[in-house]
């Protein structure tokens, strides 16, 4: 009923930028959250960024300054900017995102395949 994809992760030297892009297609009536997280090899998975549905934003403390969220409410998509990339950001990126399928009553959250991220010299 719903999909979400992503793209834009890749290999890039430290320093560098690039683009996430999530996009939520499907039977959606409304969408509330959608923000990232990531999961590096052996840690646990972590909150990266979140914008709610009336804009409001939340950065983890490591990304804040250099990452930035945004959503496009009409193409249902969901954004990540990430500029000065350290080693340390390298991880597996995951969209997630708080939505109403038609015809429920209640919101549920979903989460894309994961795009990986790797930031090397």
């Amino acid at each position: 009923q719903v999909q979400l994809v992503e793209s834009g992760g890749g290999l890039v030297q430290p320093g560098g930028s690039l683009r996430l892009s999530c996009a939520a297609s499907g039977s959606i009536s409304s969408i509330n959250a959608m923000g990232w997280y990531r999961q590096a090899p052996g840690k646990q998975r972590e909150l990266v960024a979140v914008i709610t549905s009336g804009g409001s934003i939340n950065y983890a403390d490591s990304v804040a300054g250099r990452f930035t969220i945004s959503r496009d409410n009409a193409k249902k998509t969901v954004y990540l900017q990430m500029n000065s990339l350290k080693p340390e950001d390298t991880a597996v990126y995951y969209c997630n995102v708080d939505l109403t399928v038609i015809g429920y009553w209640h919101a549920m959250d979903y989460w894309g395949k994961g795009t990986l991220v790797t930031v090397s010299s």
